[in-house]
């Protein structure tokens, strides 16, 4: 068991004292990375660790605070009586939602437990508890000591507060949960709830009768499964309510919602069973790129009470603070997100659903102080924002103004790290759009999951007049080990190696990726230390894979440490991904990807494509709806008033080939990709990549094998049609 290193070792009573006194960390002082002397093997870079704390590993804000538990009571304690989680609901007579409802740190807490009670009393008294197999226990053990807990508790929804009061019944009872979410498909599901023996779904309303009939249909895989809760109220007056009770009750299903099980628990309330640092608070499914089962990361207490660390240790805590908690809970990004913001007493309000086209109408209710996004939403709010300032052709005098303020801002913000760039005037003019957006008491954006383009954040925090960074985690860290400056000079890194973690990188010769490369070391990216998962569940196979005897897990994802820049971490490509063409040259997709979505906006997304008995590459395009009407404008003047128009147009090889020659222009600048690792032809469209088609996965990556097998007949056909630059095409 790893040893537990605490910030700060003064009494438990100081606790809060402390943390606000002493925390975040000094940005200065947490940007860079040091390499451990004499750590260096053959084969492999330096072992490094943060500069902060290059001795040891720092895992808990404070002694008596190990588990999310503990976290949750010490935050509970303090911020009783203040907004925790806020709702927004529909106004019968508009139909359009209202203002946040919010409910107090002490009512979360009191819900917590008469959840908690009640999912025992519906188990333990359940008229079909003996269909299940003799080895699931569902008893209640005040004692229990154990890791694992006796039965899994699945969680099937958006982000709401029943998901987050749902999770921390399972904290506060020692039970382990795991979650469904739609884009992994019921097959994955039936998988996920087969593997887990779970015997309960808290689901909303929506998800119910699919899962009653994945039960009928795979009735023996899934004979644990014998009770549901929904999220949202059912009526036993209303016919089809009862019709969906009665229906799950013909398949060994008893169906309660949410309400009936809290007040089943404040009748019947139980001892709390405290969980140790040991003990499994959850089983994370990750998809994974290949279209093999999903791999279920086992998260302790431990790596979540280091994740927490990680985020008091960078983030600046503002009193009273308030969290828009959009990304989906499903996965461990915003699982973090939504520990530490309770931890730090913040109020969090989640989205009225959980598409993209209801965040800015949320966000202007809510006007959050913290926004964690991702790139694909990062890169909209660009595009509509350059067309509201810098390409306002509309009103050329707004258009000059804000080109003006904006390039001064990227010019300030560029000095050095943490040059924030103010100027009272530009401030107050910036403001007005800060505001109107709901962006006033911003003072952060975070991004994740996906690589984003410097220039992106360059031009957001200019307009937006606010810090932004990027980080980089995964699954199996408790999302983040690193996260740069909000205001860093040149934006790209994911920051220095975090306090709770260390890294070593292993080389890829067959990649030409070496600990010896000049101005640092590159290779495949090692991690170490209390915030890295242990196992993954039921699969001893894949966790050798990816777990050495010395405890290093290979993330699959190639770095670079850059020595001339503090040890930051940039991630540049994947292990995995690369192929060989016909003349033998090593192709690297993902990179070529990222550097045509970084350089050339008028993409959102591409596939590259390659075969090794041609030699060049094709690829799937992907056009940004926001920004592509200028282009053909600008390029071709041309109006185009719809999508259908917009992909017939470049159907015209003339037309394509000037966007070829565009993109491949866009890269040329400071020899970014080499001559073989540029697109010859391309097929035009718009969002090629979907996830209802399983070529990508929830956090947009690529699933090469099966994207490889969509497509085959468009890469066909780009390659019967052949290179589109060459002067003389071979067709080969």
């Amino acid at each position: 068991m790893a040893t537990q290193h605490s910030l700060f070792n003064e009494s438990p009573d100081h606790i809060n004292a402390l943390l606000e006194s002493n925390t975040p960390i000094a940005p200065s002082a947490l940007s860079n990375a040091v390499a451990v002397p004499n750590s260096k093997q053959d084969g492999y870079s330096a072992i490094y660790r943060n500069a902060y704390s290059p001795d040891k590993l720092l895992t808990i804000p404070h002694p008596s605070l190990d588990t999310l538990y503990r976290l949750f009571d010490h935050t509970s304690t303090i911020n009783a009586q203040f907004d925790c989680y806020g709702t927004r609901y529909k106004i019968p007579s508009t139909g359009k939602f209202g203002p946040y409802t919010w409910q107090s740190y002490q009512t979360i807490n009191q819900r917590r437990t008469n959840f908690g009670s009640g999912l025992f009393f519906v188990l333990q008294n359940n008229q079909f508890k003996s269909t299940i197999d003799d080895n699931l226990d569902l008893s209640y053990n005040p004692h229990q000591n154990q890791p694992q807990s006796s039965f899994i508790v699945s969680l099937f929804s958006s982000n709401r507060a029943e998901w987050g009061i749902a999770d921390l019944a399972c904290i506060t009872y020692s039970l382990t949960n795991t979650a469904l979410y739609d884009s992994l498909g019921p097959e994955t599901s039936k998988y996920i709830l087969n593997l887990t023996k779970s015997p309960i779904v808290i689901a909303s309303k929506d998800k119910i009768e699919n899962l009653v009939k994945l039960k009928s249909t795979y009735g023996e895989e899934l004979n644990n499964l014998i009770v549901l809760v929904s999220m949202d109220p059912l009526d036993r007056e209303n016919t089809n309510d009862l019709n969906l009770i009665e229906f799950a009750k013909s398949h060994q299903i008893s169906l309660y919602d949410f309400n009936q099980i809290e007040k089943l628990g404040e009748i019947n309330p139980l001892e709390h069973i405290p969980p140790t640092a040991d003990s499994i608070y959850t089983i994370s499914f990750t998809s994974g790129t290949t279209g093999a089962n999903p791999k279920g990361v086992v998260l302790e207490h431990r790596q979540g009470v280091s994740a927490v660390t990680f985020c008091v240790a960078n983030v600046k805590p503002i009193k009273r603070a308030v969290t828009y908690a959009f990304l989906p809970l499903a996965h461990i990004y915003e699982r973090m997100n939504l520990q530490y913001a309770m931890f730090q007493g913040a109020s969090i309000g989640f989205p009225q659903s959980p598409s993209a086209l209801t965040l800015l109408d949320d966000v202007k209710v809510l006007r959050p102080h913290y926004l964690s996004l991702v790139p694909r939403v990062y890169t909209k709010l660009e595009a509509a924002l350059k067309s509201q300032t810098i390409n306002n052709y509309d009103k050329p005098v707004l258009q000059k103004i804000f080109s003006g303020i904006i390039a001064k801002k990227i010019e300030w913000q560029s000095a050095h790290d943490g040059a924030e760039g103010k100027h009272i005037v530009y401030d107050q003019f910036l403001q007005i759009l800060r505001k109107k957006l709901g962006f006033d008491r911003v003072v952060s954006f975070n991004c994740g999951s996906a690589p984003i383009s410097p220039e992106t954040i360059k031009f957001l925090k200019a307009t937006l007049n606010t810090g932004m960074s990027q980080g980089y985690g995964l699954t199996e860290s408790f999302a983040g080990v690193c996260v740069a400056q909000k205001f860093e000079k040149d934006p790209g890194s994911c920051g220095a190696i975090a306090i709770t973690c260390e890294m070593r990188l292993r080389e890829l010769p067959t990649m030409n990726y070496l600990s010896t490369d000049e101005g640092g070391p590159r290779g495949e990216l090692l991690l170490r230390g209390p915030q890295i998962f242990t196992e993954y569940y039921k699969n001893p196979e894949e966790t050798a894979k990816a777990l050495d005897k010395d405890g290093w897990f290979a993330t699959g994802d190639v770095a670079r440490v850059d020595a001339n820049n503090g040890n930051r971490l940039y991630i540049i490509d994947r292990v995995k991904n690369f192929f060989k063409l016909a003349q033998g040259e090593y192709i690297t997709p993902e990179k070529i990807e990222n550097t045509y979505l970084s350089k050339f906006p008028v993409i959102s997304q591409l596939y590259i494509h390659g075969d090794s008995l041609k030699t060049y590459l094709v690829g799937i395009v992907g056009l940004d709806p926001m920004t592509v009407n200028q282009y053909i404008w600008k390029r071709f003047r041309d109006k185009l008033s719809s999508q259908e128009e917009i992909i017939e147009f470049f159907k015209n090889p003339d037309h394509k080939l000037a966007l070829i020659e565009d993109m491949n222009k866009a890269v040329d600048q400071e020899g970014l990709l080499l001559g073989f690792e540029k697109v010859h032809n391309i097929y035009v469209t718009f969002e090629p990549l979907k996830l209802e088609d399983n070529v990508i996965t929830p956090t947009l990556k690529i699933k090469r094998p099966m994207a490889s097998k969509f497509f085959k007949s468009i890469h066909d056909e780009l390659y019967e049609e052949g290179s589109l630059i060459r002067k003389v095409d071979t067709k080969l």
